[in-house]
């Protein structure tokens, strides 16, 4: 029986990051045998300079054809080097709104985006995160920038108390039969696990850290996940309050939130 190919999906502004944020993707396709295609988006202000009708298609025109350039020019070394097709959508249009739309034609299998800096993510509203994780129920890996997913090494991963219901079974097989042991779980008293998560990795090798739920948990835990050199952290996003939410802000590792 052929395996299952995921379908992955990248968002991406096209900033100086861009690259290891395909990078990270391309490491996890490997692991989980998953087909990549980025996804762009620019706002008409961004590409409309001059006033006239004709001159507003002019514009759009030209940008469509460097923004395909440049698409093209960033992922074909990188599809060469390491030895995978990438495809490429872009847009022009409203940011949230062609994405929410590209996000329920294409119905990708997990959805990756890269880690906006603390100081970016302070605008209420304006966080790309918050708003893909509220339109999309699968697992969504927001990639550090400092810490690549290589492809050809095993990933030393955490698990913050449980696996999400949004990660299928075969998906999460696969990512722990790329990690090294011992696993590394990170518990929070008061919130529950599901007998089906800790199926999945029962017959493992497992160090446990358990916290109290406190007001300063996450930065304790981002700590250990530090010094514990982990390279992806799995969380619920249905934890309580604003626990999620301060994770991906604070803790400094690929996270990928199920």
């Amino acid at each position: 029986m052929e395996n299952k190919k995921y379908k992955i999906v990248v968002l991406s502004d096209l900033k100086s990051t861009t690259v290891s944020l395909i990078k990270n993707t391309v490491g996890l396709a490997k692991m989980i045998n998953g087909d990549i295609e980025l996804f762009h988006v620019k706002k008409p202000t961004e590409i409309v300079k001059r006033e006239s009708q004709l001159s507003a298609v002019r514009d759009i025109n030209e940008q469509s054809l460097n923004t395909h350039n440049q698409l093209k020019n960033l992922l074909e070394p990188i599809a060469k080097d390491y030895d995978i097709k990438l495809s490429y959508k872009y847009a022009i249009g409203n940011v949230k709104g062609e994405i929410e739309s590209y996000i329920k034609e294409s119905s990708p299998d997990i959805i990756v985006l890269g880690k906006r800096k603390p100081s970016a993510i302070r605008i209420v509203g304006d966080n790309l995160a918050d708003f893909v994780l509220k339109k999309f129920e699968g697992p969504v890996l927001i990639t550090s920038n400092d810490d690549l997913l290589a492809s050809n090494k095993m990933l030393s991963m955490g698990i913050l108390n449980d696996f999400g219901k949004s990660l299928n079974t075969s998906l999460t097989e696969n990512l722990i039969n790329n990690t090294k042991e011992p696993l590394k779980k990170f518990k929070i008293e008061g919130l529950a696990e599901s007998e089906k998560a800790s199926d999945l990795y029962q017959n493992r090798k497992i160090v446990e850290y358990v916290f109290n739920d406190g007001s300063r948990t996450i930065e304790t835990i981002s700590d250990y996940v530090s010094k514990s050199n982990i390279n992806l952290l799995c969380l619920d996003r249905n934890y309580k309050g604003s626990l999620t939410k301060k994770a991906i802000n604070k803790v400094n590792v690929s996270l990928l939130v199920t």
